[in-house]
């Protein structure tokens, strides 16, 4: 590997940077001697305490160690994962936990938010190229392909969630928000038969995928439904009994039931309601909360092989209902 300095970083976080990789890379391995400080001072033209401060950090994170402080070899066998994710929800943080507590603990994951900041989501990724032996991706857009995963060994890289793009002989491990989502209501369509009419309610800024409004809609056309898209819940709606509501914010979730209450209404008993992606607390409240979305848990074990096995995958998980009481 070469090491050409710039402007981005400090030369003692270039220097860092150079020699993780170095060691992800396996050019160095375990129990292999560094250079001396000296040796690396005068490769890079750098000062000796540049070198001592970088050497420093790598130490204080136990990747590399030395005797009676010369002479610094590889420590660690570490294995480093970005784990680059859209935003924090509990249903992700379901994923992460079941990856963590799979790999082994000498796997350090990094964790990131790219909240669909495409400028963010580039930095990211051209930030870490080749820092990381795994990586595991949410990309920023269902429909569009970052040039920026270009940057990665595509042996590495695991897309997660979105994938509705031509995924180019990478691993993936996505939902399908269109056909798996239409069969998924395909599989309750007698219980959706006697609300008098189904709404969805979907923000037209949310990033969930738009497409799914064009494949609820042809569920309700195929099977002679009343339905309305509508955009938001707000302090203007009223809460229609029989009626059914799918639900993708969790905020209009609360809001839908809020409301219900103060119109005497109840979840299951006056209304369906039906929430996207599984959370933890729909179980204990309304006496549960049906959600609709692919297992995140299984999603978690499959990043898992990828990151350990590093055999390739790709899958897209179905599209499952949860049965609770509300609907």
């Amino acid at each position: 590997m070469e090491l050409k300095f710039n402007n981005k970083n400090t030369k003692v976080q270039q220097l860092t940077d150079f020699i993780q990789r170095s060691i992800a890379a396996r050019e160095l391995k375990v129990g292999d001697k560094l250079p001396s400080i000296n040796e690396l001072s005068q490769k890079f033209h750098l000062s000796r305490d540049t070198v001592f401060k970088a050497f420093a950090d790598l130490k204080s994170r136990g990747i590399i160690d030395s005797i009676h402080g010369k002479n610094y070899y590889v420590a660690s066998h570490t294995k480093n994962i970005l784990l680059l994710l859209d935003e924090y929800t509990p249903f992700k943080e379901v994923m992460y936990n079941t990856l963590r507590e799979r790999i082994p603990s000498y796997y350090e994951i990094d964790l990131w938010f790219h909240q669909y900041n495409e400028h963010l989501f580039n930095q990211i990724i051209s930030n870490s190229a080749g820092m990381h032996n795994s990586y595991l991706v949410m990309n920023y857009h269902n429909e569009k392909f970052s040039e920026a995963l270009t940057k990665i060994d595509k042996k590495k890289l695991l897309l997660i969630d979105f994938g509705k793009f031509d995924k180019n002989g990478y691993s993936y491990v996505c939902q399908d928000f269109d056909t798996a989502f239409y069969k998924a209501l395909e599989t309750i369509k007698t219980r959706l038969k006697k609300y008098r009419k189904l709404f969805f309610v979907f923000n037209k800024y949310h990033k969930h995928p738009q497409s799914s409004k064009e494949y609820f809609s042809k569920f309700c056309i195929d099977n002679n439904l009343p339905f309305e898209i509508i955009d938001e819940i707000t302090d203007k709606t009223i809460i229609s009994k029989n009626a059914f509501y799918l639900v993708i914010k969790q905020e209009d979730l609360v809001t839908i039931i809020r409301k219900g209450r103060l119109e005497q209404l109840k979840a299951g008993r006056d209304y369906g309601l039906l929430a996207y992606n599984e959370n933890p607390f729909y179980e204990v409240i309304e006496n549960g909360i049906a959600s609709i979305g692919v297992n995140w848990e299984k999603m978690g074990n499959l990043a898992a092989d990828f990151v350990m096995n590093e055999d390739p995958v790709q899958e897209f998980l179905p599209t499952e209902i949860i049965l609770r009481d509300s609907l």
